[in-house]
């Protein structure tokens, strides 16, 4: 076994679901509402989280959507306050993970969710009254299970983004055997997902050299490993190895992301239906290419350095080399071409930049991006 003591408690081992009731009593839950989604309920995955459970008083939420909405969050709770419940147990992906989260803000604090996200001002009424929360993911991509956020789509149709110390889970359970099902697109999905999220937290100019050394590991891990992972779900190393890759990646990621991120939340929430680690894959050509001239980058040496790190003998200045090695990447997962074998149409262009440029994450970025920018950097999504 592999235990991390970071930011919270990670178990990163085959089998490490078979732990819940001893965790969920370390965290003082009684009653935990165990969230999940009809995905992870179809595949047999919860089964093998209830099965650890047996014996343990709890409730089941599996209507958790494939962006988790303040509706889904609204009708969780009731089935929480309904059953009597103390705590949280996330079982699924980063969706499943993050509704809980909102479940543990929504169940105990006043008020419309929009009330606590982070560029309405609500971090600090994010108390230490929320629900604790266990996470046990399923895929192996958004890494929430360690983060202290969570991206929600509220009411008024905004992807949001909630941030407090409050909502870090209080244990993580990686157990490598509940993603060996995972389909092949989906596991090259997430997979770049936690790719996206290593190269962008090392691009991001913060100052903080542990989470640059976590970063470059899991890129390293993450891009060894995805094209096994996805050519044989099997493949028990791949499958440790990319869950490792993925929890680093939002280890790392606390020192902020950038216009990858902005861009794929604020298109996410003009099409809920497509998926957050696709777009990320679709968008971080282009953003290394964007971020290629900034200062931080160059000082550092930045590009050169993820260069290295996934085998490259080098990078040109402009990111070119290290970008078309993304972009041959996605093509040999079977991702999608581009934006617009996604469906999306230059139509939805003014919308989506209106959002890239409130996200949460657009001023950590290296470079701070214009309007021009960001239509630049969808066209050469396309």
């Amino acid at each position: 076994m592999s235990r991390i003591l970071y930011l919270t408690q990670i178990e990163i081992e085959h089998g490490a679901v078979r732990q819940l009731p001893a965790e969920c009593e370390l965290a003082g839950m009684r009653r935990p509402l165990i969230v999940t989604d009809a995905g992870v309920r179809a595949a047999g995955v919860l089964d093998l989280a209830v099965a650890a459970m047996a014996g343990m008083p709890h409730a089941v939420f599996d209507g958790t959507p494939s962006n988790p909405t303040e509706a889904a969050v609204r009708a969780a709770v009731e089935v929480y306050r309904r059953e009597g419940c103390d705590g949280l147990v996330a079982v699924g992906g980063g969706s499943s993970i993050d509704l809980a989260k909102g479940v543990a803000i929504a169940a105990t604090h006043e008020g419309p969710l929009k009330h606590y996200a982070t560029i309405e001002g609500g971090s600090p009424r994010i108390t230490g009254r929320v629900a604790p929360v266990i996470a046990v993911p399923t895929t192996a991509g958004t890494g929430s299970e360690v983060a202290r956020g969570a991206i929600l789509i509220v009411d008024d149709g905004r992807k949001l983004g909630f941030h407090s110390w409050h909502l870090m889970p209080k244990i993580a359970l990686l157990d490598p055997e509940l993603t060996l099902g995972l389909p092949p697109l989906l596991t090259a999905a997430t997979g770049m997902d936690a790719i996206a999220h290593c190269m962008e937290t090392f691009m991001a100019p913060a100052v903080n050299p542990p989470a640059d050394g976590i970063a470059l590991d899991g890129l390293w891990r993450g891009w060894a490993h995805i094209e096994r992972a996805t050519r044989d779900g099997s493949d028990r190393e791949a499958r440790w190895n990319m869950m490792s890759a993925s929890a680093q990646g939002a280890l790392a990621f606390q020192k902020g992301l950038g216009c990858v991120h902005s861009l794929s939340h604020s298109l996410g929430g003009v099409n809920p239906r497509l998926h957050h680690g696709t777009l990320n894959a679709m968008f971080l050509p282009a953003v290394v290419r964007f971020n290629a001239s900034a200062e931080s980058i160059q000082r550092e040496q930045r590009l050169q350095r993820m260069a290295s790190a996934i085998g490259l003998p080098g990078c040109d200045a402009q990111g070119n080399d290290l970008a078309d090695a993304l972009t041959a990447m996605n093509g040999r997962l079977g991702l999608p071409s581009g934006l617009r074998a996604m469906g999306v149409t230059e139509d939805l262009f003014e919308r989506v930049i209106d959002g890239a440029m409130a996200d949460h994450c657009h001023k950590t970025n290296p470079r701070l991006a214009t309007r021009d920018d960001y239509r630049a950097m969808l066209t050469a999504a396309m």
